[in-house]
C-alpha cells in the first residue's frame, strides 16, 4: 500500500516522476519533435513542393538549394523522416505535460494521460477523414498518429476511419471513468483497450493504467 501511495504522490517541486524508461523516451522524443520539424523544413529548400497535398507549401526557386531530394512515395526523404519523428514523439507531449504540469494546474493526471490523447485522436481522425487532401495512389508511407489511422490513410477505406471513431469513444469513456471512479479494474481495462488500439498515441493511457495498478 505504501508503494502505491508513493507512486501517486507528486515529487518535490510539484512534478510527477515517470518511470526511467518512459522518462528517457520522453526526453529523446521531445528532441525528436524539434529535429523532425527541422527535417520537414529542410525539404522546403530542396524540393519545389515537399508535400503534394499542399502545393502552396513551397519556396521561390531563388531560395532553394541546387539539389532535389529523392522521394519516399509522395514525400522527400527528410520530410518523411520528419513526419514519422513527429508521429513517434507526439505522445511525449502528454507525458511531459503530466510530469511537469499535472500538479500545477486544474488539469490532472487523467486529463494529460487519457483525455488529451483522446481529443488529439479525435482531431487527427476528423482531419484525415474530412479535410486532408488525399494523394493518389494511397501509400504505406502515409503519416498516421495511430495504427488504426494508418490503416485508413494507407487505404482510404472508410471502415478504418469508422473504427478509429470507435477507439475515440472508448478513450472518452475511459477518461470520464478515470475521473469519476478513480480506482477500478474496469477503468484500467478501458485505458488498456484504448491505449493498445491507439498506439503509439495511446502510450500515455497505458502508463495511466499501469500506475493505477500500483505495479
Amino acid at each position: 500500500m505504501a508503494r502505491n501511495t508513493t507512486r501517486r504522490t507528486a515529487t518535490a517541486g510539484g512534478e510527477r516522476q515517470l518511470p526511467r524508461l518512459l522518462s528517457t523516451y520522453t526526453r529523446y522524443a521531445l528532441s525528436g519533435l524539434v529535429v523532425g520539424t527541422g527535417l520537414c523544413l529542410l525539404a522546403l529548400f530542396t524540393n519545389p513542393v515537399p508535400d503534394p497535398s499542399f502545393p502552396w507549401f513551397s519556396l521561390p526557386a531563388s531560395f532553394r538549394l541546387p539539389v532535389t531530394q529523392p522521394r519516399i512515395e509522395h514525400w522527400p526523404v527528410t520530410y518523411s523522416i520528419g513526419i514519422w519523428l513527429w508521429i513517434l514523439g507526439f505522445p511525449a507531449l502528454f507525458l511531459a505535460g503530466y510530469e511537469r504540469l499535472a500538479d500545477r494546474s486544474r488539469f490532472g493526471a487523467e486529463t494529460w494521460l487519457v483525455g488529451a490523447p483522446t481529443l488529439a485522436m479525435l482531431g487527427w481522425t476528423t482531419y484525415c477523414r474530412v479535410f486532408w487532401p488525399k494523394l493518389t495512389p494511397p501509400t504505406w508511407n502515409a503519416p498516421s498518429y495511430t495504427f488504426v489511422c494508418w490503416l485508413y490513410c494507407s487505404t482510404y477505406d472508410p471502415l478504418w476511419s469508422d473504427f478509429a471513431y470507435v477507439v475515440v469513444a472508448i478513450g472518452a469513456i475511459a477518461a470520464v471513468s478515470a475521473v469519476a471512479v478513480r480506482d477500478s479494474a474496469r477503468v484500467v481495462a478501458l485505458e488498456v483497450t484504448f491505449g493498445v488500439l491507439a498506439l503509439p498515441l495511446g502510450l500515455p493511457a497505458l502508463y495511466d493504467a499501469y500506475r493505477r495498478t500500483g505495479a
